[in-house]
């Protein structure tokens, strides 16, 4: 192995884009405004209480939404959803026009969540903090809704599919 040296941005993406990951949509009501973001960075951190972990790019209007109004959706997409994947990565746009907007039931809060997706966990913000370019969420889940299917898989900068091989699902206990 060669010496650590100063890594440019290009490179990070480029190495980090070998981890495949699943591809979610994270929505949030700002008063009236439903605003929303894809993303792939998404992770479990708790199951008791349930926790996780997602990060938003800093000063976008979908992460200064969830801050404020302390309280979002993370909509995990299927297996045939990209063009909802590229329509809430285009920043500046209006992600909400033409899509039946629905709202997930959040106690006495409403979040809006992406028709047909794969599952929806809707959350309150735990704590946030910068990180680089970036605000890392962790949110308590507090509703759940998920149906079968195959999520939307991303690496390499390409989206794809995840495939049955076969074994059967393997079950961690720690």
């Amino acid at each position: 192995m060669s010496a650590p040296t100063s890594v440019d941005p290009l490179t990070m993406r480029r190495t980090i884009g070998r981890f495949a990951t699943g591809v979610a949509v994270v929505t949030a009501l700002d008063g009236d405004e439903p605003h929303g973001m894809t993303v792939n960075s998404l992770t479990s951190v708790s199951l008791e209480p349930p926790l996780l972990l997602v990060c938003l790019t800093t000063g976008a209007r979908t992460t200064d939404a969830v801050v404020r109004a302390g309280r979002f959706a993370v909509n995990v997409l299927g297996a045939r959803q990209e063009e909802i994947a590229l329509r809430f990565a285009r920043r500046g746009a209006d992600h909400f026009d033409g899509l039946p907007l629905r709202y997930g039931d959040h106690g006495e809060h409403e979040v809006p969540v992406v028709p047909d997706a794969l599952a929806h966990l809707e959350c309150t913000v735990d704590r946030h903090f910068e990180a680089g370019d970036h605000v890392v969420v962790i949110g308590h889940v507090r509703q759940v809704c998920d149906r079968p299917g195959a999520p939307l898989a991303f690496l390499g900068g390409r989206f794809g599919d995840l495939t049955e091989r076969g074994s059967e699902p393997v079950h961690w206990f720690f």
